[in-house]
């Protein structure tokens, strides 16, 4: 399916220990709950979407989207306009502000205080002008806030997505961005990433450089990139099994390791690929 939006998602799992005080809880099944999708032309998904009861009106699922957006006209519908907050001083593209949702429905799986921008997106309104006429119109997208609580498969043979509930609740991806580049006021920067580990690198990329990897460009003596045998000119391709093709990878793959954790590097030298064990140390 091709995105409309790029984004990183996560999926956490909370176990919550049983009091001394009480019994043991039972374990309960979580059921997979598997419902249809109208697959379009252009390889996105359509999905009938319910807000707090009112609908159901067609969204888009977007896999790659951050945010959840809904037209100002189904927000109206649902009396959500005068419950949005963080309204824009220039309203572009009829934006409204910022919901939440207390019951968001996608073809009968719920989930509840679902975050969601109100405004009248540009490629929404392309894809409603195209499949207005066969499908109705389109009122949105259904974007990361909704999804990210769910382990999901899709079976595009089927048109079938199946959802099982993952305990985590994500927030807009979007609005965290944009609050921390406005530089609201009060409003702390989303963390990206906060490695602790010290690697003794530097590894950089030409903005024409088109092949896998990054270049390192400096490694610093005595460091636990040094004794690890990395070298300045090496092609680094991956840092623990994760892909290392832009500097934001290489910042990901790094914030996940713990110190003294040793991790396999992969990368290439003198155009023959071999892997290292790297084990960084502690630091700031």
């Amino acid at each position: 399916m091709k995105p409309l939006f790029m984004s990183a998602l996560l999926a956490v799992l909370f176990v919550l220990p049983a009091s001394a005080d009480t019994k043991p809880a039972v374990k309960t099944e979580i059921k997979p709950v598997v419902v249809p999708f109208e697959l379009v032309s252009s390889g996105h998904f359509i999905v009938k979407v319910k807000l707090n009861g009112h609908g159901p009106y067609n969204l888009i699922f977007d896999t790659g989207a951050p945010t959840t957006l809904i037209s100002p006209r189904i927000a109206k519908d649902a009396d959500l306009v005068g419950k949005a907050k963080d309204k824009p001083i220039i309203p572009l593209f009829g934006m409204m502000g910022n919901v939440k949702i207390k019951e968001f429905e996608v073809n009968g799986v719920k989930a509840e205080d679902v975050g969601a921008q109100i405004m009248d997106h540009p490629t929404v309104k392309l894809f409603s002008k195209e499949y207005e006429k066969t499908h109705g119109p389109i009122e949105g997208i259904v974007g990361f806030p909704f999804f990210s609580r769910f382990n999901m498969t899709v079976d595009y043979a089927a048109k079938t997505l199946t959802f099982t509930p993952n305990g985590f609740v994500g927030e807009d991806v979007m609005q965290a961005m944009m609050k921390a580049v406005m530089g609201a006021s009060g409003t702390p920067a989303p963390k990206i990433v906060a490695p602790k580990a010290l690697w003794g690198f530097a590894a950089d990329k030409k903005a024409d450089d088109e092949a896998d990897g990054l270049d390192v460009t400096e490694v610093s003596p005595n460091t636990p990139a040094a004794k690890a045998g990395l070298k300045t000119g090496d092609r680094l391709l991956t840092v623990d099994g994760r892909w290392t093709d832009t500097i934001a990878d290489l910042f990901t793959a790094g914030s996940l390791v713990k110190p003294g954790q040793g991790v396999a590097v992969t990368l290439k030298r003198d155009g023959k690929e071999m892997k290292l064990t790297l084990t960084p140390a502690n630091g700031l």
